[in-house]
């Protein structure tokens, strides 16, 4: 389990594009902590969404952090424009980022904190490697690209074994953020092993959003 405080980060990419503000502003009241901001472009993943004009039409609408996670092929072409369209957040993908020491540095010149993101099966070296200098680790629970997907169990064994590391090796200030298929029902597991950052799309949006962010808290930090 780990020391941070948790913090419930719902997926916009569950909520109504029709009324975007309006879940915002619920996410808001509900007492979630973060809003996640999935940005695809279909070419890392098949899914396209939304870009840095809807994060800035957003800004002015909630005093959330927005944590803007960059699905794309060349995340550093963007940096400057997701931070100046008021990321708070950015994480990109260690798959697609050569020089990732490079990216994060131009994240945290940009303002914002930095993440490194690993796919369910991307080895946790490239974790160990970014912990010096990101400020999060993203560990996707499914394979990213759609919402609404099934939570992988393999999670569970990844998250400890890089919570473990962190700890022991200097690094106990690094977050750990999960994304995918986390629900009331295995939220708790989730915790259990380490995670402190919890994104969830359907399993916040289906139903009463902001009973379900409370519950959720509840659970988590039970």
């Amino acid at each position: 389990m780990s020391s941070h405080t948790v913090k419930i980060a719902p997926s916009l990419l569950s909520a109504d594009f029709a009324n975007l503000a309006a879940d915002v502003a619920t996410c808001e009241q509900g007492g979630a902590d973060v809003l996640h901001v999935d940005v695809m472009d279909g070419h890392f993943v098949p899914n396209i969404t939304i870009g840095p004009l809807v994060v800035d039409a957003l800004r002015s609408r909630t005093t959330l952090p927005m944590d803007c996670h960059l699905m794309i092929s060349d995340p550093d072409r963007y940096i400057d424009l997701f931070a100046s369209a008021g990321a708070a957040w950015i994480s990109v993908h260690a798959e697609v980022t050569p020089h990732l020491h490079r990216t994060i540095g131009a994240i945290r010149a940009a303002g914002c904190r930095p993440g490194v993101v690993l796919n369910p099966m991307t080895s946790l070296d490239h974790a160990y490697e970014a912990a010096g200098d990101a400020e999060f680790i993203l560990l996707m629970s499914v394979n990213p690209g759609f919402g609404g997907q099934s939570f992988i169990p393999g999670f569970y064994r990844r998250c400890e074994r890089l919570r473990t590391w962190l700890d022991t090796n200097g690094h106990s200030n690094v977050e750990i953020e999960v994304d995918g298929g986390v629900k009331l029902d295995n939220v708790r597991s989730i915790v259990d092993v380490g995670a402190n950052i919890i994104v969830s799309g359907s399993g916040l949006f289906r139903g009463d959003l902001a009973a379900n962010i409370a519950e959720m808290r509840r659970i988590a930090t039970a």
